[in-house]
């Protein structure tokens, strides 16, 4: 096969030790579609969205400044504890605590306008060791499957 086949050109490889080889690659210039590009007709009467007015606090330093974010992080301390999610106990020594964090989100209606603040807090569970920070894991979400099962149980047992 010829240098020129290949696409590398070098002086008489005899007299040239490896690194001094030269190799030129030529790359073709990529070819770009020329078809019309037509908008899919699906969201031709799709509302933009606008950006928003609101600004979402990211730090708890600027939530803290917001009354309504005060009063949705007063909320959710007051739901965690009604909830009984956790019990305080003393700690224990070298033990290195898992830190948690303030999310915050604003809701907003379809036409734009604020629902509500919502603030969760939350745990690095990242920082978590099995068997030493917890044993055991559970999600109070009900999949659909489990509702109609017992949806079924009830109407075949009257």
């Amino acid at each position: 096969m010829s240098p020129w086949q290949t696409r590398v050109h070098q002086s008489s490889s005899e007299e040239l030790c490896p690194s001094q080889h030269e190799v030129t690659v030529d790359n073709p210039p990529l070819r770009r579609t020329t078809r019309q590009r037509k908008p899919n007709p699906r969201y031709v009467d799709a509302a933009l969205a606008e950006e928003e007015t609101v600004k979402e606090p990211m730090t708890f330093e600027e939530a803290s400044r917001d009354i309504e974010c005060q009063k949705a992080m007063k909320e959710e301390i007051k739901a965690l504890n009604q909830n009984q999610t956790w019990e305080l106990v003393p700690k224990p020594k070298d033990v290195k605590l898992i830190s948690c964090k303030w999310v915050y989100k604003v809701k907003t209606r379809p036409d734009g306008s604020i629902k509500r603040y919502k603030a969760r807090l939350v745990a690095r569970g990242f920082l978590q060791e099995y068997g030493l920070d917890y044993d055991e894991t559970f999600s109070p979400v009900a999949k659909i499957t489990t509702v109609r099962v017992l949806l079924a149980l009830i109407a075949s047992k009257s």
